[in-house]
């Protein structure tokens, strides 16, 4: 998608040198990728201690055999 944004030169140039990437468009959708990945772990984070997990791992890969069980027959 084109867009057009006033973006300060020197700090494009330093993404660019960052991301290591050789085109300017590629170099900011790296940027906005790893914000938005940063910014997602930190709602992650904070959720920490506020959800129950239940670790049913044994009982899913038991279901998953018998799945495949009964899709062979």
């Amino acid at each position: 998608m084109r867009t057009t944004l006033d973006i300060d030169a020197q700090l494009l140039e330093e993404v660019v040198g960052l991301t290591e990437e050789k085109n300017k468009g590629k170099a900011v959708n790296k940027a906005l990728t790893e914000y938005v990945r940063r910014r997602r772990l930190e709602e992650l984070k904070a959720l920490a201690g506020h959800i129950d997990l239940v670790d049913n791992l044994k009982e899913l890969e038991e279901l998953e055999l018998e799945e495949m069980a009964r899709s062979q027959w």
